[in-house]
């Protein structure tokens, strides 16, 4: 064999499977083919990321729907239950979620640092006590959470429950203000319309009916303004704290669990100062734990768990969605107290309502966007 025929011999050792001998592809491309780019292996890891952040997302507001009206229909059928011996606190039921949230927490801490104590340990001490200030943060929303429970109740005492329900829902609009304002958060003429609709069928929703007019009588003794006032304060607080929450947790390293064991250490401290304020000479009578049943602990259970679903709501959504999630529990407990409870009658009103709210839910998560030439990785 030549030389010359020895230089030529390495081009057909080279040839790739699938080419011609004469350098063409098969497919009619280079005879060299190069492997998967980076760039779009991470385009692919960046769309399935994507993927589990949606789902993420729709699974959190789905078990927050869950959680808010077993909550709701629980607590109801506890404070009304007629049982010898006296009525369990709430201001201590709202201590013990509390508590029962920072256990939770902790649990969840410990099992991402892979069930070891000594890790457990150390992060405990470098994200809370070795960060005062970013702990301090929390003492913020804690604080004005407190108050909003505190007004609550005094928005009850003044109000019937459709005024209250209806006014209450403001809440959505004042987060949504407070999201725009305090996150640079924009929003879409499709989203500003859904929250007009959502008010307004939640308006329709709660319409008081005939069956409401027992409440009259219970209201002389109140006053309408105060109630007013008070619902209207709750609103407001609960929309900047939520805002507030909300950026702390996007803005910061920190995980959620570290988040809300701060948050509650806070509350339990705010909360215990409310039971020692409100109910203090009722738990030096009958006891911290008085009126607990297995019902009380399924209601504290649930306000617990109530925590940490809102707080994975707020990281993989927002507090606007978490609104709409609430609305659609106000529809879904009013359907069951219905059919369970049978102590409402639905109108044509409602159904009304119950219309325009699923509307705007979906409303308000459609995105328009320009069909153009895709972008490149």
């Amino acid at each position: 064999m030549t030389a010359e025929a020895r230089g030529r011999e390495p081009l057909h050792l080279t040839l790739p499977p699938g080419t011609h001998p004469a350098g063409g592809s098969a497919r009619g491309g280079d005879a060299t083919v190069k492997p998967v780019p980076g760039a779009a292996r991470r385009a692919a890891q960046a769309n399935e990321d994507k993927t589990m952040s949606a789902n993420l997302k729709y699974l959190s507001l789905g078990i927050l729907v869950f959680q808010t009206t077993s909550l709701v229909l629980t607590m109801r059928y506890s404070r009304t239950l007629k049982e010898e011996g006296p009525r369990y606190l709430s201001s201590t039921a709202v201590v013990v979620a509390e508590l029962l949230k920072i256990m939770a927490c902790i649990l969840l801490v410990y099992k991402d640092s892979k069930c070891s104590l000594r890790a457990l340990n150390r992060i405990l001490h470098d994200e809370i006590l070795n960060k005062p200030m970013e702990t301090l943060k929390l003492a913020i929303p804690s604080g004005i959470y407190t108050l909003q429970n505190n007004l609550l109740y005094v928005a009850l005492s003044n109000l019937d429950a459709a005024t209250y329900q209806v006014t209450y829902q403001l809440k959505i609009l004042t987060t949504a203000l407070f999201s725009v304002s305090m996150l640079s958060k924009k929003l879409g003429v499709y989203q500003w319309l859904s929250l007009v609709i959502l008010m307004t069928g939640v308006a329709f929703v709660q319409w008081p009916s005939d069956s409401q007019e027992l409440d009259s009588k219970e209201l002389s003794a109140g006053s309408q303004f105060v109630g007013l006032m008070a619902v209207l304060t709750a609103c407001f607080s609960s929309g900047f704290a939520g805002v507030y929450f909300e950026k702390i947790l996007k803005e910061t390293k920190q995980s959620v669990w570290i988040r809300n064991i701060q948050l509650g250490f806070f509350g339990s401290i705010f909360g215990l100062m409310g039971v020692y304020i409100y109910d203090g000479e009722l738990v030096s009578k009958n006891g911290f734990f008085q009126g607990y049943n297995r019902l009380t602990w399924i209601v504290v259970i649930l306000q617990a768990l109530g925590g940490l679903v809102i707080a994975a709501v707020i990281k993989y959504a927002d507090n606007i969605l978490k609104g709409f999630a609430t609305s659609l529990s106000i529809i879904l407990s009013t359907l069951i107290s219905y059919f369970w409870l049978q102590d409402f009658v639905p109108t044509s009103v409602f159904f009304l309502g119950a219309i325009l709210v699923i509307t705007a839910t979906f409303l308000y998560g459609y995105d328009p966007k320009p069909t153009g030439n895709p972008t490149k990785a």
